[in-house]
């Protein structure tokens, strides 16, 4: 079992990750306004290979520079769906499905 740990790659660096049956782990990143390529990336990488984190850093657009934790990551999901043109409750539900694959069922 691999997972990219808050993945930073390009559309061809989710390819290969994809090709392998990689996780894709996103993080605050993926909401900077420089990170085009990124979210890129996470548009064309598999639904189910999709996670999401919260990272020490970096934190998601506009929390920078604040304190951190699980709370910001609804951040990074909803722009996760939104590159996905996909609703914020499916992709949490393909989220929390591959994540019990790749880690686990919480029961």
């Amino acid at each position: 079992m691999t997972i990219f740990h808050c993945f930073s790659g390009d559309e061809a660096m989710a390819r290969e990750c994809a090709e392998h049956g990689y996780f894709m782990s996103f993080a605050g990143n993926i909401t900077f306004k420089n990170a085009d390529e990124l979210r890129r990336a996470a548009a064309s990488a598999p639904l189910e290979l999709l996670l999401t984190e919260t990272d020490p850093l970096p934190h998601p657009h506009p929390y920078r520079g604040k304190p951190g934790g699980p709370y910001l990551t609804p951040i990074t999901a909803r722009m996760l769906a939104e590159v996905r043109e996909m609703d914020a409750g499916d992709l949490a539900e393909a989220v929390w499905a591959n994540a019990e694959t790749a880690l686990g069922s919480w029961d």
